[in-house]
């Protein structure tokens, strides 16, 4: 019966066929904008980053190593697989119910489980995103005046970035909104110019050269004048100071590690984009808007961006402008572009896309304030909201937020199994949802625990490097585990909830 249903479960209600409106004007757009956000594209020739050396590969030649070619293959492979495995199953529930991905879950997770998540866990990862945005969109702000991460300036704007966002999100996100919509045409225009800029750089681009220049760096984490006044405070001579903070990149990728890193980076930062699929699904008309507005907004956007990104890094050390060294970090390759851009507009060009991600960090604070809401009632959000925004600027300020790819391998392995078992739950109930479920479902969070593990393979000792991409991994375990304990009888009971068709 409905009366044994949670108050937040039984009150939902779907959005009603009259309020929708085709891909085009929602799904489409919406998931352009995350795409186009720079923080994702500009370090999709990097891969994997070098600690402690802003813009370099952890890695000889990055992405790049085994050729242009093989990275836009990875890109495109990473782009089908975000639209198909992560986004689709959760659009479509979306759309056959029009209910939310917080409700949608508790098919998955049992109506008290799905309270935790997946609607808890969003809420709590939407601060990681804020840290990222808050990290990258101070280093660009901070750029022109040669004050990167770790110093009192950066932490200074990553504060003032983090309080603002998080503040706006919380009361004024209406006002954001409405700009919002426009802001993605910034990092899409100077994308754009970018590549014409470069474009001619790319029949001279040779990967060996870039692999070789790789292998030949060598990053020292002190200056000469920090080690000079390292031995003037100690009172000994400069010749004695150890210079033992010396980084030096590791052998280029093979074909599958270049194509397995890229597919990575890319699904883990799409991760709970996919999930979320559902409150975009919810306010689609039919299936070809789900499909359509997935295909333009999520793979076509991907493809788009990270592949300009790729052509931009390769067509720059294609014509060796500026002497770029091995640098790959787009946003980086600007500063040693003023030769073709100007002396001013590489910092116009970071101002602008700081600029535009400003609503992408407002909305991530406003998803974590509902998300609170919904499960901690109880609390008041501006307390919740405010210890995950101080959580938001440690991590920006310590350069944990600058790690990307460990920050979206972390998201991939808390969303991947949730996707999985979602797509298998989906398939078990016959392509519909299949009501919500009593308690904890075990199918669901034993599922979850299993894939998340998976998916955390690198952050385990003796694992890393195991599994060829966490992500996708934790997808496929989520997936199978749920199915195979499904046929079992491991689903916890099915309620009965009106109104499930919308």
């Amino acid at each position: 019966m409905a009366s044994t249903l949670p108050d937040y479960v039984a009150s939902a209600r779907p959005v009603p066929q009259a309020n929708r409106a085709p891909w085009f004007k929602n799904t489409a757009p919406t998931y352009a904008g995350i795409m186009l956000w720079f923080a994702f594209w500009h370090e999709v020739p990097i891969g994997k980053k070098l600690a402690g050396a802003e813009g370099y590969s952890e890695f000889a030649g990055g992405t790049l190593a085994q050729g242009l070619g093989i990275a836009l293959i990875g890109v495109i492979l990473a782009a089908l697989i975000c639209h198909f495995l992560f986004y689709l199953v959760p659009g479509l529930l979306g759309l056959k119910t029009g209910l939310p991905l917080y409700i949608v879950g508790t098919s998955t997770y049992g109506v008290q489980g799905g309270f935790i998540m997946p609607g808890f866990l969003m809420g709590v990862l939407q601060f990681g995103w804020l840290g990222v945005n808050a990290f990258f969109s101070a280093t660009l702000l901070c750029a022109p005046f040669g004050q990167g991460p770790g110093t009192v300036a950066h932490a200074v704007v990553v504060a003032v970035w983090a309080v603002a966002a998080a503040f706006l999100g919380l009361k004024g996100i209406q006002y954001v909104g409405k700009v919002a919509s426009y802001l993605p045409l910034i990092p899409l225009a100077i994308l754009v110019v970018l590549f014409f800029c470069t474009v001619g750089g790319l029949a001279k681009f040779d990967y060996r050269a870039l692999v070789e220049g790789g292998k030949r760096d060598v990053h020292v984490l002190k200056t000469d004048k920090e080690l000079q006044a390292e031995a003037e405070e100690r009172g000994i001579d400069l010749k004695e100071v150890p210079k033992d903070k010396v980084l030096s990149v590791k052998p280029p990728l093979s074909i599958w590690e270049v194509i397995a890193l890229i597919c990575t980076y890319i699904v883990g930062f799409f991760a709970t984009a996919g999930a979320a699929g559902a409150d975009f699904g919810s306010n689609n008309r039919d299936e070809n808007d789900v499909k359509m507005g997935g295909l333009v907004g999520i793979a076509g956007a991907t493809i788009f961006a990270g592949g300009l990104s790729l052509l931009i890094a390769a067509g720059v050390h294609g014509a060796d402008k500026g002497g770029a060294s091995t640098v790959l970090q787009t946003t980086a390759l600007m500063g040693y572009m003023d030769g073709v851009l100007g002396q001013y507009t590489p910092a116009i060009f970071w101002y602008l896309l700081a600029l535009a991600a400003f609503p992408p960090a407002c909305f991530s604070s406003f998803i974590a304030a509902n998300s609170f809401k919904t499960t901690l009632p109880k609390v008041n959000p501006l307390i919740s909201c405010g210890i995950g925004t101080l959580v938001s600027i440690a991590l920006a300020a310590s350069g944990y937020a600058g790690d990307a790819p460990a920050v979206f391998n972390v998201i991939g392995a808390s969303f991947g199994p949730i996707c999985g078992a979602m797509a298998a739950d989906y398939l078990l109930s016959g392509r519909k949802w299949a009501g919500p479920r009593a308690g904890f479902n075990p199918a669901g969070w034993i599922s979850w625990i299993l894939g998340f593990i998976v998916g955390s393979a690198n952050f385990i000792p003796g694992m890393a490097g195991k599994v060829a991409c966490p992500p996708v991994a934790a997808f496929l375990v989520g997936f199978a585990v749920y199915y195979i304990l499904a046929k079992v009888g491991l689903e916890s009971r099915t309620l009965e909830m009106p109104q499930t068709e919308a």
